[in-house]
């Protein structure tokens, strides 16, 4: 048994969703959000690369050895799946270990809106799934993939970094294809995907201009691509798209979001009130004319205002979903206030007077 698998052993029985391990200071747990220590030494540089090297391929040593940071996917001894980053810092190594349940969560399952497995059923355009890192977008797009492929004879291809969650075929066919060890760039697989006859395309990342501009060729001729951005709402995600691309392509790329763009879904994790657990939060945008007409003409600051009239379509802001969390008591309203935009609403259920602006006291 490989000594990490101790870790890691440890941090799957405490219920974390990640095993911090880095030079200098004892192992850390990720646990509803919060980072804590374990009772354990700090770690040394030596006695971290090698506990690394031991669950290295030979190939992914050499790279770490030459200066790349890596990202694989490694499974325990008994069991546990885990996504991995290796990297380097300024007191030595350091590794980040996301814990992967090997039971695809449901949409149900995630208490989702809706108006996400509805957004499956489409057969072309693009659907992102947005958030920081660490917000659960790849839990929310593995799910998505599920309730396709109980529900569609479809052929899906997945174009991961590293692969997370393994499907098994059901009603669709479902290829997993990793960046690095099946395909070089996320661009090369989209490429490759659209010789392969696929019906939906999965990209982990969309995270450069020619993967954007492929995953937005494979949407236009035919295809569901799902892609996510690491973007926090609707506006800034079409901002994001918009802007990513060479200023000779924007009426093209502004026309195909009008056109091609189906939803944009941007999430956030929010502590429930007894602090064990997280739920998600979406701010939901769904493709309408008058939207399409803002992305033309410039005006998606006012695309906010749209998601609070479009309720009616599934659309609805961060606040709302906050709000409507905290008074169905599924989410911290401490929590919850960290997150809101407009954080006036909230300061009615925040229990942490110290969360609340001061006011000043006029002498």
């Amino acid at each position: 048994m490989s000594r990490i698998d101790a870790f890691l052993k440890l941090g799957l029985a405490q219920g974390c969703s990640d095993v911090h391990l880095a030079v200098g200071v004892p192992p850390m747990l990720r646990m509803n959000g919060d980072l804590m220590p374990i009772k354990f030494r700090e770690l040394g540089g030596a006695e971290l690369e090698s506990y690394i090297s031991e669950i290295l391929s030979k190939k992914l040593n050499n790279q770490f050895i030459g200066g790349t940071d890596i990202d694989f996917s490694y499974v325990s001894e008994d069991g546990g799946r885990f996504r991995v980053n290796v990297f380097r810092k300024a007191t030595g190594v350091g590794a980040t270990f996301r814990f992967i349940p090997q039971k695809i969560p449901t949409l149900d399952d995630l208490q989702m809106p809706g108006i996400l497995a509805r957004l499956c059923d489409h057969h072309q355009g693009m659907i992102l799934v947005t958030g920081s890192t660490g917000t659960g977008k790849s839990t929310t797009l593995a799910a998505m993939v599920n309730h396709i492929n109980q529900t569609r004879n479809q052929n899906i291809i997945s174009l991961e970094d590293p692969i997370e969650f393994v499907h098994q075929s059901q009603r669709s066919q479902i290829i997993q294809r990793e960046l690095g060890t099946h395909l070089p760039t996320f661009a090369d697989g989209i490429r490759a995907a659209l010789r392969e006859d696929p019906d939906v395309i999965l990209v982990g990342e969309m995270r450069d201009v020619e993967t954007i501009s492929m995953a937005m060729t494979a949407a236009e001729t035919g295809h569901l691509v799902l892609g996510t951005l690491h973007t926090t709402g609707a506006a800034k995600t079409i901002d994001r798209m918009i802007d990513a691309l060479p200023g000779e392509m924007r009426e093209q790329t502004k026309s195909f979001l009008g056109q091609g763009l189906k939803a944009v879904v941007t999430q956030n994790l929010i502590k429930t009130p007894d602090g064990k657990g997280r739920r998600a939060a979406l701010e939901i945008m769904v493709m309408t004319r008058a939207i399409a007409k803002m992305i033309m003409t410039d005006q998606t600051h006012q695309v906010p205002a749209q998601l609070q009239t479009g309720r009616d379509l599934g659309m609805q802001t961060m606040d709302y979903a906050l709000l409507e969390a905290i008074k169905a008591k599924q989410i911290d309203p401490d929590d919850a206030y960290r997150f809101a935009t407009d954080k006036s609403g909230f300061q009615k259920f925040v229990t942490d007077t110290s969360l609340l602006p001061q006011l000043e006291v006029g002498g």
